[in-house]
């Protein structure tokens, strides 16, 4: 008698390994470690993943390049060491240091950071015609990546309740996108700087006209996608204005409001011409938006217990800038 046939053995999926624009491996130092740790690390889009092995799926740790603000040579003070294999990557908010395994090998790091996140190949660096050649082929896919990504510092608030993000958040950055006040797919830019040991804000309304996204500014400037209508902002202020991005604790509190849709960029293509320094909005706020905030987003975006006081905080505000503002009207007339 024939015995009865035993089931196939399935052999287990193994989830794939993930594409990065380069990898290789890196040894990292974050602000509250003691040595460096070595990991396998890939760079896709704009963060950098780090996994316990070039054979693992899964990313331990993973760490965004939205903070951007510079990468630095050499190696930490008192080491002996060759200096050609270190560098570091400033963020906004913290200082991470790396060491690898050669001067090639540091070059190649540093070109494709920075070719993500400044939208260009670098031209600095010492790197040969096929790294370069490489970088260009990540940078055409991060611009088509970007091209149909809405930036992480957009949100779905009103012009006050983004003035009182950057206001209460300092540390999340200082600028956000968000809808425009007219509807549509027009957006609009509020910044929050210090100048002269005063704080300056400022809103910037970007006009959706086709695939593109035009800055109202002097000269009007086209930007093909909602990503580089921000690289705009931060690299002609020389990274002095940083895109908002919440911590997670401050997550817990903020929550996405359904109540907008979010507007989708299309199609990336070309910046058309250097651009001039922008052209803020007028700082006058029109009774008609004052009126369109919705109490909805505000119970969203800040617990419901503070939002009277908030409203109050809000009211005081106008009133005390439109008694400067009558002020600095009788005083001109005389």
């Amino acid at each position: 008698m024939a015995s009865a046939l035993s089931p196939l053995r399935v052999p287990k999926h193994k989830g794939a390994l993930p594409s990065h624009y380069y990898e290789s491996f890196l040894e990292k130092k974050g602000p509250h470690d003691q040595d460096y740790k070595k990991f396998w690390a890939g760079l896709q889009g704009c963060t950098l993943y780090f996994y316990n092995s070039n054979r693992d799926s899964q990313h331990v740790e993973k760490l965004g390049l939205e903070a951007f603000v510079r990468l630095t040579d050499g190696a930490p003070w008192g080491s002996s060491r060759d200096p050609d294999i270190y560098f570091s990557l400033v963020l906004w908010n913290q200082e991470i240091k790396f060491k690898v395994e050669s001067l090639e090998s540091r070059e190649m790091w540093k070109g494709f950071i920075l070719t993500v996140v400044e939208l260009r190949v670098p031209s600095n660096l010492t790197l040969l015609p096929g790294h370069l050649y490489m970088m260009a082929e990540a940078l055409a896919k991060e611009e088509a990546r970007r091209a149909f990504e809405v930036p992480s510092c957009f949100l779905e608030v009103s012009r006050l309740e983004a003035q009182l993000l950057l206001e209460r958040y300092p540390d999340c950055g200082n600028l956000l996108l968000r809808p425009s006040g007219n509807g549509g797919d027009d957006v609009s830019i509020t910044t929050r700087q210090t100048l002269n040991g005063k704080s300056v804000v400022r809103h910037y309304k970007v006009k959706r006209e086709g695939p593109k996204y035009v800055i109202d500014v002097e000269e009007p400037f086209s930007c093909a996608s909602l990503d580089a209508v921000i690289n705009y902002f931060v690299s002609h202020t020389n990274n002095a204005l940083v895109p908002f991005l919440l911590d997670e604790h401050y997550e817990k509190v903020l929550v996405p409001s359904p109540s907008r849709p979010v507007p989708k960029p299309r199609k990336l293509a070309k910046a058309l011409k250097p651009p001039v320094a922008p052209k803020p909005e007028p700082k006058g706020l029109s009774g008609g938006l004052a009126k369109k905030l919705a109490v909805g987003s505000m119970q969203t975006l800040f617990p419901t217990t503070g939002l009277a006081d908030l409203t109050a905080e809000l009211e005081e505000k106008l009133q005390r800038r439109r008694a400067m503002e009558h002020s600095a009207g009788h005083a001109g007339d005389q």
